[in-house]
């Protein structure tokens, strides 16, 4: 299953459910459009810094790949290599330029895809962020005799029907 790193910006003393809007969910592994097209692909997700590193590393390798006299089938193969190398550290670049800019990963979530990944961040994410302890939500177990101000739940005294009392004869 797929991994994904969960990215929130840092908030200037803002709400932190004010931005979840914003999160972002990164995933991990090998991203075949940035092998495919991997300038095309750092544009899109606007990685300036690591697209005038690849850039740079891409025109520098056959520059002197050239100088040396090697062939263009060799030159292929090193771009090739350099090309799956994009592919598989995508998402490490991603991650890094989130951690250099007003970004703080908040978790990492394992799901099939990232609507998964979504759900299950916010179903954790919600129970630490919970105020109130005792609300009663569709799908939550039913309500105990040990919960304060619901005056429905009764002690063992107050049993209604033909049930015996506990501890009592039969």
């Amino acid at each position: 299953m797929p991994v994904y790193t969960v990215h929130a910006p840092k908030s200037a003393g803002l709400e932190p459910l004010a931005a979840t809007d914003k999160f972002v969910f990164v995933r991990d592994g090998f991203h075949v459009w940035a092998f495919l097209a991997g300038p095309f692909w750092l544009l899109f997700h606007r990685l300036w810094l690591a697209l005038i590193a690849y850039l740079v590393l891409s025109f520098a390798g056959e520059v002197a790949l050239s100088k040396l006299g090697v062939g263009a089938g060799l030159r292929g193969i090193v771009m090739f290599l350099v090309a799956l190398l994009m592919g598989f550290e995508a998402s490490s670049l991603r991650r890094w330029s989130y951690s250099r800019g007003k970004w703080r990963q908040l978790d990492v979530v394992v799901a099939d895809n990232p609507e998964a990944a979504e759900r299950r961040f916010f179903d954790r994410w919600t129970k630490g962020q919970r105020t109130d302890t005792y609300s009663n939500d569709r799908g939550a177990p039913p309500p105990t005799r040990h919960v304060p101000a619901q005056p429905f739940s009764r002690g063992p005294e107050d049993v209604i029907g033909l049930f015996p009392q506990p501890g009592g004869t039969r």
